[in-house]
């Protein structure tokens, strides 16, 4: 493999009900759950996998959800952190357009964006009960406002070598997780919202945001099924628990 380094870009974090964490389950009350970015610095660019929440923006439409961010959580910061701008991103990669994980895409002038092309449809055409997760429109695809370029793309697919993106749906109508290869360490598959959390993948229960829930317990099962063929580490996306052992910027894997 070659040299290529991941790091986990905090973002600071959000609040939901753990009815919503774990669908039909809970229990409830208030559950703070992390939200970070991917960065992918390869030989053949600099990759982004998501890019968190605009704190903005929740603080306007959705401010039940308590956001907590510093400047140094923002994404222009925490790449700043590890001695980039974002000017310096080739490619940005969402796993899904909701709100928590593309605030930041309005930032990357520079970059090719990357998406499925049924997200994309999902984006601009949500169902009803899906207009808060679709309610950050600082960016628009459709118009390359902020991006020069996009690419859309459909099934899995070797975007780098060694980095992949693999179909999940269920959450949404086109979401993708993330597998990384790596040369001295076992591959690192990153769930996005096909898996909140270890728990969620531990008890079979999905979050209650979705779009299908029986393509979302699909899905899980993917997910399970890939890090058993690749020996990959699974790393959640908004797993409280997890999310301390993870090594976060300007750490990296390697």
């Amino acid at each position: 493999m070659n040299d290529t380094k991941v790091y986990i870009l905090d973002g600071g974090s959000l609040v939901i009900d753990g009815f919503h964490v774990f669908w039909n389950r809970g229990p409830a009350g208030d559950v703070r759950f992390p939200c970070y970015s991917v960065l992918i610095d390869h030989p053949e660019g600099k990759f982004i996998f998501d890019t968190g929440f605009d704190k903005e923006h929740v603080e306007k439409v959705l401010p039940f959800e308590k956001p907590l961010q510093t400047d140094a959580q923002t994404l222009p910061g925490s790449l700043h952190a590890v001695g980039l701008t974002s000017g310096d991103i080739t490619h940005v990669i969402n796993s899904h357009y909701h709100f928590d994980h593309c605030g930041g895409n309005k930032h990357l002038h520079n970059a090719t964006t990357i998406c499925h092309k049924a997200e994309l449809e999902g984006y601009h055409k949500p169902q009803p009960f899906e207009h808060l997760g679709y309610s950050d429109k600082s960016f628009d695809l459709a118009t390359d406002i902020y991006t020069p370029r996009y690419e859309t793309v459909e099934g899995d697919v070797e975007i780098a070598k060694g980095v992949h993106l693999m179909e999940t749906p269920g959450h949404t109508k086109g979401h993708y997780s993330l597998l990384v290869e790596l040369k001295g360490r076992r591959p690192m598959l990153f769930t996005a919202d096909a898996c909140y959390s270890k728990k969620n993948m531990d008890m079979n229960c999905i979050s209650s945001f979705h779009l299908d829930p029986v393509a979302s317990l699909e899905s899980m099962s993917r997910l399970t099924s890939l890090a058993q063929e690749h020996e990959a580490e699974m790393f959640f996306s908004h797993d409280p628990d997890s999310y301390g052992s993870y090594l976060q910027a300007p750490g990296y894997y390697s």
